[in-house]
């Protein structure tokens, strides 16, 4: 029986860490929040990697809206990888994750700037905080990759 609780216990704790969190600053000795750094590769266009830092507080029924998002391009970006996205003005969710009991989640969307041939990645809370949504924004642009099309000139 102890095994088995043991085992319980162990699963749960696991439960809690992230293979993605790479950094974990404390907001100091008289506070139980940290912020947490995590990072997220698109599936979809795996050349992308988005560093997201949130702030998490134990012992808390939620967690702060606030995050910060840092998008860089860290390998190749094709034209099959931008084929493959969704290219509508919301774009889609390509991460999200619980901050509350109380169904506040963040996500980070992905959308596609054709004009601009560029990736933005929007990093948002579904539940409004103080009379405003919490969102951070970073772009990834296409040129320099093999995804970039050089725009036709007019004459």
């Amino acid at each position: 029986m102890k095994k088995l609780l043991l085992s319980g216990c162990m699963a749960l704790a696991l439960v809690g860490c992230s293979n993605d969190e790479v950094g974990d600053v404390s907001l100091g000795m008289f506070t139980l929040k940290d912020i947490k750094i995590s990072k997220l590769d698109d599936e979809k266009v795996p050349g992308v990697t988005c560093h997201v830092a949130s702030i998490e507080a134990d012992l808390s029924f939620s967690d702060p809206s606030d995050s910060s998002i840092a998008c860089r391009q860290t390998g190749e970006i094709t034209p099959a990888m931008i084929a493959s996205i969704d290219k509508s003005s919301s774009g889609e969710v390509v991460f999200s994750k619980s901050k509350s009991i109380f169904f506040k989640t963040m996500k980070v969307r992905r959308i596609y700037d054709a004009d601009n041939q560029t990736l933005m990645y929007v990093s948002y809370t579904t539940k409004e905080t103080n009379g405003s949504f919490k969102h951070s924004l970073s772009t990834v642009p296409l040129w320099g990759t093999q995804a970039y099309v050089e725009p036709v000139s007019q004459p």
